[in-house]
């Protein structure tokens, strides 16, 4: 935890007052994120924090007031309501939130990526290149999915990275990108792809009480030949097998933007009798996800769990309570990452997994100038949560029992 490494943190100068400046598209995630941020630096004691160079370092609010104004023809402005001169400032994005709207002409109209990436630029213009850094954190990247060319097509998500770096943006993190090979964009800039495994697995050992973590009775699925490494990762540090599908596509038609999938090929271990983790970065539609989860269902897997970094659910949740009361899918996992729906909230199989303090803990270091290397790899931490709850189950059986992890 952040507040047991007191001594590293205040040991390093600050690299300015610390500003944290989430849009109102992520505002609950951003306010969870200051909640710690102030709780931790309240914890530390040191002489050196009354010094100049820690200069309001203890806060009771980090947030920086900030006001997106429109016309009436939709056009906008972004203000920022107080001075951010010398400042570390860390600007948070959810360009995946369609629950805000504006009116533009009289009609109500949802925000879209684009505009909430245009909001983001508003609010780094604002700062009038008086900040002592800017960093991004977009948890989704924006145009993520449009990350290579198939002829003649625009590159956006390069193209974004490559605008805010010109606008001053030193460092850019995200979260489980599509393709995070998109960094070649901004290759002499910082650019942080961070994965969620930790905190997934976290999530499900605190949710589900029974599971047995090993090869006899466990297995992790890739939806796609896409997301093979990250499924090969999350089998290599739980210890057990590891499975794919093949997508078989028509190549002759374009259905809704892509080619229709034929079938879903299973390439594998037998998966009988054991619980499935099917592992990939998004749900969209999550037709295909639900079509992994029935083949497996077919060939006799015990129970489904789906690990998804963001859940979109662009047709809606009727597919996924059907796919539960049908006994496919046990259960569905997404971040709080981008927005959530009080819908999903309230969902029986739903299980919501909080990202907050990890983001709190990734800016605490950067504003020190503290390497993140070892918060970004998770091996030692799973592999402690994982001994810990095989510990519990060998003492309880499948019994329900009481685990915390006090960590990320």
């Amino acid at each position: 935890m952040a507040d047991s490494r007191t001594s590293q943190f205040i040991e390093r100068i600050p690299v300015g007052p610390l500003a944290l400046m989430p849009l109102q598209s992520i505002a609950p995630l951003g306010k969870k994120v200051n909640d710690y941020l102030v709780s931790w630096r309240t914890k530390r004691e040191s002489e050196h924090k009354q010094t100049l160079a820690f200069s309001g370092y203890q806060k009771s609010d980090y947030i920086v007031p900030t006001k997106i104004s429109r016309f009436g023809t939709g056009e906008a402005k972004g203000e920022i309501l107080e001075t951010v001169r010398g400042v570390d400032i860390y600007l948070l994005v959810d360009v995946m939130n369609y629950s805000i709207t504006y009116s533009i002409f009289g009609h109500v109209n949802h925000m879209s990526p684009d505009d909430h990436y245009a909001d983001l630029k508003r609010l780094i213009a604002a700062t009038t290149g008086k900040a002592k850094r800017i960093n991004v954190i977009m948890p989704f990247m924006y145009e993520s999915r449009q990350h290579k060319r198939s002829g003649r097509e625009s590159l956006d998500c390069a193209m974004m990275l490559q605008e805010l770096h010109e606008m001053g943006v030193e460092n850019f993190l995200t979260f489980d990108a599509h393709d995070p090979r998109v960094m070649n964009a901004i290759p002499r800039d910082s650019f942080d792809n961070v994965s969620c495994t930790y905190q997934f697995i976290k999530a499900l050992l605190l949710n589900v009480r029974d599971l047995d973590i090993d090869k006899d009775h466990m297995m992790v699925i890739s939806p796609d030949e896409g997301g093979m490494n990250r499924a090969i990762y999350y089998a290599n540090v739980l210890g057990v097998d590891m499975g794919m599908f093949y997508k078989r596509r028509d190549y002759t038609q374009v259905v809704n933007g892509r080619n229709p999938i034929v079938a879903h090929e299973f390439l594998g271990t037998d998966v009988e009798g054991k619980d499935v983790i099917i592992i990939d970065d998004m749900i969209s539609s999550g037709e295909s996800l639900i079509d992994t989860a029935k083949a497996l269902k077919d060939r006799k897997a015990k129970r489904v769990y789906a690990c998804c970094t963001f859940g979109l659910f662009t047709n809606g949740l009727n597919k996924f309570d059907e796919a539960y009361a049908a006994g496919v899918l046990e259960g569905v996992l997404t971040t709080n990452l981008i927005y959530q729906s009080e819908e999903l909230l309230k969902r029986e199989w739903y299980i919501s997994v909080d990202m907050s303090k990890y983001i709190a803990l990734l800016i605490d270091n950067m504003n020190h100038d503290i390497s993140i290397s070892s918060i970004l790899d998770p091996v030692g931490r799973i592999n402690a949560r994982v001994n810990e709850y095989k510990a519990h189950r060998g003492t309880t059986g499948n019994a329900q029992f009481t685990i915390e992890f006090d960590d990320m």
